[in-house]
């Protein structure tokens, strides 16, 4: 008889929450069992690298949990029913047909993808990077492309100006191009601002500021003002949307689908369901939500792990700090932005540039990957009894 968690997605979060559990708890008290719809771990952040051509290392989650006690269900996962403690999914070996799994406590790290916004032609001619099918698909398209044609990057956020230094970097023959909302980095400081401009001078990027696109063309984006910007590829990375899963539950969930937790990334409605990563609503300092990224992430799977630990052990619940220190971007493989930030993630005067800093990224990106493949940080693991788990019989 084990208490059975089941973990969905095997992102930075989940991945994390899976191998964290497995460190605290008894193997022969409890199951985990985590759900993902790819064999490997995908470095989401490294996906404008992949886009022009870098190759990365594969890592698969098979043998970055064997000998855990994790096991690894390769799977799609179609439905939830929380009411019910089941979740439906579809594995390669049935396709076409919902399996379910039962759980006792629930881990919800199905990340988001895209979001198109509804804007006309995006989902038509547009690219994504949110995940690796869509950054493989760009790499083919970016590859076919002849010297002196253009790209547009729509977003100005931290995801769309590393996709327009990588490509401009990579690609010095392409006319790259980004248009941006508000201001080019209007949220950094003054040293931030300054540099980013600098890079782009550098690497011949065209800015077009407070340009919000209203339409995707197949050689063009036209954009509020009446404006059109020419491009043969477009790259849209204008925000992030949650998977849908969550709203079609009865679980508490925001406007967006976002499930919304309490300190511990314990749902509100369902308290044996647990929500991390970009698919929580979830405080930081101040009350202030934690934006979608890598940053946040990562703490609200330590937090929920360890709180899952310690209600069923008796043991004492977990504060993980879920703040801010800095937002890290590379600007092309030899240049970067390290911009220092409040807690609640707001730009301060500090910030590193230049070499040095695309060095810190680098290492940053490295550590996010060794953190998911040592979710201790390389502590030795002190795994507890299940004294207050409501257990019932594994499932057949």
């Amino acid at each position: 008889m084990q208490h059975r968690i089941v973990v969905l997605g095997a992102g930075y979060t989940g991945a994390i929450a899976a191998g964290r559990l497995a460190k605290r708890l008894r193997r022969e008290d409890v199951a985990i069992t985590l759900v993902n719809a790819e064999p490997d771990f995908v470095e989401r952040v490294r996906m404008h690298q992949l886009a022009v051509g870098q190759e990365l290392r594969p890592r698969s989650l098979a043998e970055m949990f064997a000998d855990t006690g994790v096991e690894v269900r390769l799977a799609q996962v179609t439905g939830v029913d929380v009411d019910r403690r089941t979740v439906a999914v579809t594995d390669p070996d049935h396709p076409g047909e919902d399996r379910e799994l039962e759980y006792d406590t629930l881990v919800y790290a199905l990340g988001s993808a895209w979001d198109h916004q509804g804007v006309p032609g995006t989902v038509e001619h547009a690219h994504e990077i949110a995940g690796r099918p869509g950054a493989l698909r760009l790499r083919e398209r970016l590859a076919g492309l002849d010297a002196g044609e253009s790209v547009v990057v729509v977003g100005g956020g931290l995801t769309g100006l590393e996709a327009a230094t990588e490509i401009a970097e990579a690609r010095p023959d392409l006319d790259v191009s980004l248009a941006a909302r508000g201001g080019l980095g209007d949220w950094l400081s003054p040293k931030g601002r300054r540099h980013l401009r600098k890079v782009f001078g550098t690497l011949g990027i065209t800015a077009y500021e407070n340009a919000a696109v209203t339409e995707v063309a197949a050689d063009h984006v036209a954009t509020a003002d009446g404006a059109a910007i020419k491009a043969a590829v477009t790259l849209w990375t204008a925000g992030f949307a949650v998977h849908p899963i969550a709203r079609a539950t009865t679980l508490n969930v925001t406007d967006t689908g976002r499930i919304v937790v309490d300190g511990t990334m314990r749902s509100v409605s369902h308290p044996d369901v647990y929500a991390i990563g970009d698919a929580a609503m979830a405080a930081g300092p101040g009350g202030k939500p934690l934006r979608m990224s890598c940053a946040s992430g990562t703490p609200t799977a330590w937090q929920a792990a360890d709180s899952i630990a310690a209600r069923l052990t008796g043991g004492k619940l977990p504060n993980a700090p879920l703040r801010y220190f800095n937002q890290c971007i590379s600007l092309g493989r030899r240049e970067g932005l390290i911009q220092y930030v409040t807690a609640d993630d707001r730009a301060v005067r500090a910030a590193l540039t230049g070499r040095f800093a695309a060095v810190y990224k680098e290492l940053v990106c490295k550590a996010a990957a060794w953190g998911v493949a040592n979710p201790t940080l390389g502590v030795p693991a002190r795994r507890r009894a299940v004294t207050r788990a409501e257990v019932r019989p594994a499932a057949v």
